[in-house]
């Protein structure tokens, strides 16, 4: 007669109550196809797990539209810091007998209406664009960030008071607020046209970080920390946080570029950016009522606006693809 099986000394371990118990993850075997240890033939660990970010970060390195957009943005920033380097000519320096020349000789994109180098000026134009852009997207994530996620975790008077806020803010047409706001400026830095996207630009963040807080404090583990005593910073820093961010990354990105066009627009209108700073949208402004005769006035700064913009969504959607589980 055979002898009944014998199970394998350490694979389990007998309780009290007469029952089995695993034993911990650390030692127990993963079956997988070749052998236990998880490998052909029984050779080799099991891979590691991976993070969102891991993850993502893979997904990105993959997708088409992502390496594109990068390669655009960081040519983009290189221009911004080092313009010098592709254009050795001044921005400034114009002479009025090349007013609305076009195309000669070390001058590619030919002159504007001042007679100023149309592709120098396209070049160092990038500049206060990126500044703009980028400045904008980190104040309003870090305001909207910390507000929304305040009140998502606190709820209660805090939550209804934020909610109302937001509201007001939501009411003021953006490009009617920059002209009333803007229009009372004298200054010729970004820094007023970078306060005003900030002021009216961090709500839309804070109803993102908002529910994306309260979904997340909802979780098995936050509960868990809770009933072992961790302090609400600790929750929000290291449980709450790490796993509520992403959608304000997505949604940050994604309006970068809509902050670009948003300063060329009120540029265009003569309440963002004034001269002497050059900008994309005070060239397409100037170029305007010369579009019959000179056109490429116009396209050289409104075409490297187009591009930009675009660079910028398309590396928002391709982020969103990849910190989008429901997208897998």
């Amino acid at each position: 007669m055979p002898e009944p099986h014998e199970p394998t000394e350490g694979a389990i371990a007998g309780t009290g109550a007469g029952g089995a118990m695993d034993l911990a993850a650390s030692e127990a075997t993963t079956l997988a196809p070749g052998g236990p240890e998880g490998g052909p033939g029984g050779s080799g660990a099991a891979a590691p797990a991976r993070s969102l970010w891991s993850d993502a970060w893979r997904d990105l390195r993959r997708n088409p539209v992502f390496l594109l957009s990068g390669l655009i943005i960081l040519f983009l920033v290189f221009i911004s810091l080092w313009p010098s380097v592709i254009a050795s000519g001044d921005p400034l320096d114009c002479d009025l007998a090349n007013a609305q020349k076009g195309s000669s000789p070390g001058h590619p994109f030919g002159f504007n209406g001042q007679g100023c180098d149309v592709y120098t000026r396209t070049v160092y134009g990038a500049r206060a664009s990126v500044t703009v852009g980028v400045c904008s997207t980190l104040g309003v994530a870090v305001l909207g960030s910390v507000l929304g996620g305040l009140a998502g975790f606190f709820g209660g008077v805090w939550d209804a008071i934020l909610s109302r806020i937001t509201d007001i803010f939501f009411a003021i047409p953006v490009v009617l607020g920059g002209l009333v706001l803007l229009s009372v400026v004298t200054s010729n830095t970004v820094w007023p046209v970078i306060g005003f996207m900030v002021l009216l630009g961090w709500p839309q963040i804070s109803r993102i970080a908002r529910g994306s807080v309260i979904t997340a404090k909802q979780n098995d583990y936050v509960q868990a920390a809770r009933a072992l005593g961790a302090s609400n910073s600790r929750m929000l820093l290291r449980h709450i946080t790490p796993n509520a961010v992403a959608p304000v990354i997505v949604v940050a990105t994604i309006a970068l570029g809509t902050y670009i066009a948003l300063e060329a627009t009120l540029s265009y209108l003569g309440v963002g950016l004034k001269p002497p700073t050059v900008s994309w949208g005070i060239d397409i402004s100037s170029a305007s009522p010369y579009i019959r005769n000179a056109p490429h006035m116009l396209l050289w700064p409104a075409g490297a606006l187009a591009v930009t913009v675009l660079a910028f969504i398309m590396l928002g959607d391709a982020v969103r693809d990849a910190l989008d589980p429901k997208l897998r």
